[in-house]
């Protein structure tokens, strides 16, 4: 049995944040995977694999687009409706909305779930199936207070979850293409200046299935060595990492090789300095992640999903 997942998780940072991370993100999974995303800087619904882009050139796009430039304003709006509730005067601060629905493929079985945070904490929680907000903190009551209150709106989002939720699941199921052909990892000895450490990476292969082993002196070498697990690219290929744990003196006067096998397919890269690529100028955040370190800590469809988001917007006014 499958369970698949479809979620929505929306950002708002306010205060003084790292360079580069915008005020409002927004991003979209299925299955654990990005499938679209929208930030504050850009403005701009980007479809995230290449199956999507059909469902972007239609009018819906365009309605979420303008969806997500209103919720980012609401977002703004409620950080200093919290700061102060919480006495807050400065400081970075994040409000964020964590939604979705489950699905099991050969059951039928669903849930929905709705969740806010703010600063790391739980905030307000949905119980979908009473139909009701639950106060996570003393501020929070003001909004749980309101919402509860309004029975047509929490009737909305109980058939929301259970039906209009598990249909966008399931369509975008149906709307991934076939399998991606078999495709060879490209492998690079990395590492940082500022660390003695060396990395094997390899990237863009599929299936998720290969080893990565390192040899020393034509001997199976597997001291000091940290295997990282296989993690999931944005095109949906995969990627994993192998770091040799020794001193540069060692690698200098023993020979040491990085195999890596996928499909029968032998890459082999010998550790040299010539062949090692220094990373120390690239940084590279995926928003995905980011949204990982600092989520929520707690576990006609155009018109009625147009309906549901709008809806969605109102409620999400503190």
């Amino acid at each position: 049995m499958t369970l698949h997942t479809f979620i929505t998780t929306y950002t708002g940072i306010s205060g003084k944040t790292i360079a580069g991370i915008p005020e409002f993100f927004a991003v979209t999974t299925l299955d654990g995977q990005q499938i679209d995303y929208y930030d504050s800087e850009t403005e701009s619904l980007v479809p995230r694999q290449e199956w999507m882009k059909e469902y972007a050139s239609k009018e819906l796009w365009k309605e979420d687009t303008e969806i997500r430039e209103q919720v980012q304003q609401t977002y703004k709006n409620n950080i200093a409706v919290l700061m102060q509730r919480f006495n807050q005067t400065g400081g970075v601060h994040v409000y964020q909305r964590m939604y979705g629905c489950g699905w099991a493929d050969e059951t039928g079985e669903s849930y929905g779930f709705d969740q806010y945070g703010y600063d790391g904490e739980d905030y307000v929680t949905l119980d979908v199936k009473k139909g009701r907000y639950t106060a996570a903190t003393p501020q929070a009551m003001e909004s749980t207070a309101k919402w509860n209150n309004d029975s047509s709106q929490l009737e909305f989002l109980q058939q929301h979850y259970e039906y209009e939720c598990v249909y966008w699941l399931r369509f975008f199921i149906n709307s991934r293409k076939a399998p991606l052909e078999s495709k060879a990892p490209e492998v690079s000895l990395l590492q940082s200046s500022s660390s003695p450490v060396v990395q094997c990476h390899a990237t863009g292969f599929y299936p998720s299935a290969m080893t990565i082993t390192w040899l020393r002196n034509g001997q199976e070498h597997d001291e000091d060595v940290d295997l990282g697990e296989t993690l999931i690219n944005e095109d949906g290929t995969f990627q994993r990492t192998s770091t040799l744990n020794i001193d540069p003196d060692d690698w200098k006067k023993h020979r040491y090789v990085c195999v890596v096998e996928h499909k029968g397919k032998t890459i082999q890269k010998v550790l040299t300095e010539d062949e090692i690529k220094n990373n120390k100028s690239k940084l590279i955040i995926v928003w995905y992640s980011l949204v990982i370190l600092i989520h929520i800590s707690v576990r006609g469809q155009k018109k009625k999903k147009k309906n549901f988001y709008f809806s969605f917007i109102a409620i999400s006014i503190l």
